[in-house]
């Protein structure tokens, strides 16, 4: 059973909005998000839609935090995620304009000290490379994601991380490019990433209440609270910090402030009649720059569409004959899209507090339909019927993986023989220690929980923060019946640490 909004929130889906969303092509859009965020079972939304340079909707429905009361208003703060891209790559852009970068630069040109795991492409990796996904790496998140590193740490860290596909052949997602990317930025600049954006973007575009870290949000009014499904229900979870990735999706902002942002993008560079970035480097973050595969739900989804790239921290595709310039954003809870159709000066910014990764997306996408056609598609039920499939996919997975567990086995050795310090050299450390009758695994300060038997010598990870889910480890033990190494399957696997632990004498049992 799915967990649906209370009455009293329901009753709550009320806003604040520059003009009425129920003239011209927005006729019906309020009772539309209405009825979308029922539908979807998300506490909140914020919208804003940017026509011809001027906010024509800006617009909060639902509430900052499931139970409670606070209605999400334009102001709302959300965390926006890797929406934060296209600030980095315009910050690296205010640079070019400069002359004091070109987009073709090598990169230990401007970070001497970078290196990927192949000499050649440390040779040869440039700033474009760095922000259009074909570094040829697959994502290595963990390595920052509940971490705790520091941005250098990260950064120094990635030359561990082995290739997936050929340099510059494959679309890749890769967040820490980006944040190698933003580190360069704030260093030409003499500071930091988030000073920077700070003076050269949020400064001159009135974003007044837009920062770029979590710690920023303390204090502050008007904050929404970030959702997770736990169990089917819908929860309210803890904020994520990810300054240590900031470049790529640190952000967080309001559909206000966000408005702001998509006219400088719609007036090529200029905001109230200044000039904040040069229209040629507007024009080169808008073109494709590396061509990707649409998926099989965009296949379906968007078959009036024939081409789907990436540009320079924005995602581009074609439809309904004209070009879309858009991007997703999803951090722990929250989920962001920001979308421009620069031929009809059309833009759209959708903020939620709920982790389902396409509401955003669906939202936007009828704003856009409702300016383009008569007939606009009802992409929020599309959206969630992939969603609910997803879903159970998922669920099918968890089956599959609990029929596939073998019953009736006990772990080669005694409990206390698992206990020890294990490394890799990209992700760091994991120790696992007795307590009472069990194990406890911690692997950083966001990933600490139980390891529950599963079969043989393979442990599930109940973790504490319900957020994170639960995950499985494996102890490989030796022929000397020692216990070597921890895998953890699909990450990396971990060497024991000399010294650390119980180890019996070889040969014993």
């Amino acid at each position: 059973m799915s967990a649906r909004l209370p009455g009293p929130c329901v009753a709550l889906l009320v806003a604040v909005s520059t003009v009425s969303a129920q003239q011209g092509p927005l006729r019906g859009f309020d009772a539309y998000a209405t009825q979308a965020i029922r539908g979807w079972d998300a506490p909140g939304l914020a919208v804003a839609v940017i026509r011809n340079d001027s906010v024509v909707l800006a617009r909060g429905y639902g509430v900052r935090e499931q139970g409670r009361t606070d209605a999400v208003t334009p102001n709302t703060l959300f965390a926006i995620g890797s929406t934060t891209k296209a600030f980095t790559s315009a910050l690296l852009g205010t640079l070019v304009d400069a002359g004091k970068l070109s987009w073709d630069d090598p990169v230990t040109r401007q970070m001497p000290s970078f290196q990927l795991y192949d000499p050649y492409v440390t040779r040869e990796i440039t700033i474009r490379d760095l922000l259009t996904h074909r570094s040829g790496l697959s994502r290595g998140d963990r390595l920052w994601s509940g971490s705790g590193m520091p941005r250098e740490e990260v950064i120094r860290r990635v030359r561990f991380l082995k290739p997936s596909w050929g340099f510059r052949s494959t679309y890749g997602y890769q967040n820490i490019m980006f944040l190698t990317a933003g580190e360069i930025a704030g260093r030409l600049y003499g500071t930091t990433w988030d000073a920077a954006v700070q003076e050269r973007i949020f400064t001159p575009l009135g974003m007044k209440r837009s920062v770029t870290s979590v710690n920023a949000l303390k204090g502050m009014d008007d904050v929404a609270s970030p959702h997770e499904r736990i169990a089917n229900v819908v929860t309210p979870v803890d904020w994520l910090n990810i300054d240590n990735i900031g470049p790529a999706g640190s952000i967080n902002s309001s559909v206000t402030d966000m408005a702001q942002w998509v006219r400088m993008q719609l007036g090529q560079g200029t905001y109230a009649g200044r000039k904040v970035i040069e229209p040629r480097t507007i024009k080169e973050m808008h073109t494709l720059q590396m061509h990707t595969r649409p998926s099989e739900t965009d296949e379906k989804l968007y078959p009036e569409s024939h081409l789907t790239g990436y540009g320079l921290g924005w995602s581009l595709r074609d439809y309904r004959g004209l070009r879309m310039v858009s991007h997703g954003g999803a951090i722990r809870g929250m989920r962001a899209w920001v979308a421009m159709i620069p031929e009809k000066n059309l833009g759209v910014v959708v903020l939620t507090n709920m982790a389902e990764s396409t509401l955003p997306i669906a939202i936007g996408m009828r704003v856009i339909d409702q300016h383009l056609t008569a007939t606009p598609k009802d992409w929020s039920a599309l959206y969630l019927t992939e969603a609910k499939a997803g879903r159970e996919r998922a669920l099918a997975d968890q089956q599959k993986a609990q029929a596939a567990r073998v019953a009736g086995t006990s772990p080669t050795l005694a409990l206390d023989r698992y206990v020890a310090t294990y490394a890799d050299s990209m992700y760091g450390e994991i120790k696992v220690a007795k307590a009472n009758e069990g194990l406890t695994v911690t692997f950083g300060p966001e990933f600490s929980g139980d390891l529950v038997h599963w079969h043989f010598d393979t442990f599930e990870a109940v973790w504490r923060n319900k957020a994170q889910g639960r995950g499985t480890v494996s102890f490989i033990v030796d022929s000397r019946g020692q216990v070597s190494a921890l895998e953890i399957p699909g990450l990396a696997t971990f060497g024991r640490v000399p010294g650390t632990g119980t180890v019996a004498a070889t040969g014993s049992q």
